[in-house]
């Protein structure tokens, strides 16, 4: 099941996709309400849906938002410490790794109150030179729980969805230095979408606990970076296992996967990154691309200025 939120009439709706159509809802449930009915109900809701829907609108007419529009959390994991590691390389610093990296799958609160459907347009961070994009797969929480093993933090997955993580590299470059964590650098938004494919529809392509999906990302129609979730050096159940701890995850709760390798210009960067001519610009467009969770196309517009404070910042 490929599920939608798009706008219809004067709101938000959810949508089932079927073929090159979306099947809008009759009523006015949210996703996250339809994936934490469990499976069952969701086929159920499904097979309504498909015969008797409100309305039905061509796939490319339809506004798509969000799939979750509102998460009650976004934790975004680095489950690909070779990302990591071309990172660091790419600001000419040591790539290796301390042990610590190796044994927990760590992660950051992102924010979840700026959210892209795939096809929106995305400003610029203001204040922000260095602008870039992370290529990732998400997975959303569809049952409820604390401190879950691998197996069942796997089973409360509902399904997932492609995840575009912008980053003003400048400005983490700020927040990095204070040493408290993320900050602006990660605060102008995230893509969501286009879909959220639940889980059963790629339970083909999960081997051992690991599930494997290829994923690309394109920048003005060249292929920037091309990878599988497959290589994640931590599978989606250790992860979800890990942020459950002491915690209790909810229906609707979005966990990214990390940034593939190679799947961000950071680790394409060549030289100064001041004189750095790569980085994201108005006008151009960034598109993620999984033959099973979708494709999202957007374009890069103008930033709003920003406000200097007393400091001159």
């Amino acid at each position: 099941m490929r599920w939608v939120t798009c706008q219809h009439g004067h709101g938000l709706q959810v949508g089932l996709v079927v073929d090159d159509a979306v099947h809008v809802l009759d009523d006015d449930r949210t996703l996250i309400d339809v994936i934490s009915a469990g499976q069952v109900e969701m086929e159920r809701i499904a097979e309504t849906v498909r015969r008797s829907p409100a309305t039905v609108v061509p796939l490319e007419s339809m506004v798509l938002h969000s799939p979750i529009p509102q998460p009650p959390s976004v934790r975004d994991t680095v489950g690909f410490l070779d990302h990591v590691r071309g990172c660091r390389r790419a600001y000419g610093r040591d790539p290796e790794l301390g042990e610590v990296w190796s044994r927990v799958p760590a992660f950051y609160f992102a924010n979840p109150a700026t959210l892209f459907g795939a096809r929106d347009d995305v400003a610029i961070a203001p204040g922000s030179r260095w602008f870039d994009f992370e290529l990732e797969v998400a997975a959303v929480i569809g049952t409820p729980g604390s401190d879950l093993d691998p197996v069942a933090a796997q089973d409360a997955i509902a399904g997932y969805m492609l995840f575009c993580d912008w980053t003003a590299r400048d400005l983490q470059q700020a927040d990095m230095a204070l040493g408290i964590g993320q900050g602006k650098g990660k605060d102008s938004g995230m893509t969501f979408g286009p879909w959220l494919v639940t889980a059963d529809e790629v339970a083909n392509r999960l081997v051992d606990g690991r599930l494997d999906l290829e994923v690309a990302v394109e920048v003005n129609g060249v292929e920037i970076a091309r990878g599988t979730t497959g290589a994640m050096d931590w599978t989606f159940g250790e992860i979800v296992s890990f942020v459950s701890r002491g915690t209790r995850l909810v229906p609707g709760d979005v966990i990214g996967s990390g940034t593939i390798p190679g799947g961000c210009l950071l680790e394409h960067l060549v030289g100064d990154p001041e004189t750095y001519d790569g980085w994201l610009k108005p006008g151009d467009t960034v598109s993620l691309d999984s033959r099973a969770l979708g494709r999202t196309h957007q374009r890069i517009v103008d930033g709003a200025r920003p406000h200097p404070l007393s400091s001159g910042y």
